[in-house]
C-alpha cells in the first residue's frame, strides 16, 4: 500500500476542493453503499468513468485532469465519488473489493473522523488531499464521519 499526504499541489486540489465540495455538484442518491439494494444504508455518488467509458459531461471530467498526471494507470476501469452523510455513530458499510485485479485508488477530499479500514484492521485516516492506492483485491470498507457533515472520497480502479 503507498499513501500520499498532499497528493496534489494547493491550486490543483483547492479547485477539486471548490467543485466537489460546492452546492453545484451534482450528486446522485443510491439505496445502498456497498450494494445496490442495501435496505439499511445510503450514499450520494457521481460517476466520472465506468468500464473505461466516461460517463458525464467534459466539464465534469476535466476537473481530474491533475490526478491523470500524478496516477500511473494504463487502463482506467472506473472514477466514482462518494459521499457519506454525518451520522451519529461510526458505521462501517461492510469489507468489499472494487474489482477482480488491478489497483484501488482512494483520494480524500476533506478530513474527517471517517476512515478506511483493511480486513487486516489497518485504518487509514480521512485527511483533505490524502491519496491511498492498493492492490484492488485486498477487501476494505468505508465509514461514515460523526464530526463532519459528509465524508467525500473519489474512488479510482485501474491497472
Amino acid at each position: 500500500m503507498n499513501i500520499y499526504k498532499n497528493f496534489l499541489n494547493k491550486e490543483d486540489f483547492k479547485q477539486i476542493e471548490s467543485f466537489m465540495m460546492s452546492p453545484n455538484m451534482p450528486w446522485f442518491f443510491n439505496d445502498g453503499v456497498v450494494s445496490w439494494n442495501d435496505k439499511k444504508y445510503f450514499q450520494f455518488t457521481f460517476l466520472f468513468l465506468d468500464e473505461g467509458k466516461k460517463n458525464c459531461v467534459d466539464k465534469h471530467f476535466n476537473i481530474l485532469k491533475p490526478f491523470f498526471k500524478k496516477i500511473k494507470f494504463n487502463k482506467l476501469n472506473r472514477i466514482k465519488a462518494n459521499l457519506l452523510t454525518k451520522d451519529k455513530k461510526i458505521i462501517e458499510h461492510g469489507m468489499h473489493t472494487d474489482q477482480e485485479q488491478g489497483i484501488t485508488g482512494i483520494f480524500y477530499l476533506n478530513t474527517c473522523n471517517g476512515y478506511t479500514k483493511f480486513e487486516t484492521g489497518e485504518k487509514i485516516k480521512s485527511e483533505k488531499n490524502k491519496y491511498i492506492e492498493f492492490n484492488s483485491t485486498l477487501k476494505h470498507t468505508g465509514s461514515t464521519c460523526t464530526d463532519e457533515k459528509r465524508r467525500v472520497v473519489i474512488n479510482f480502479n485501474y491497472v
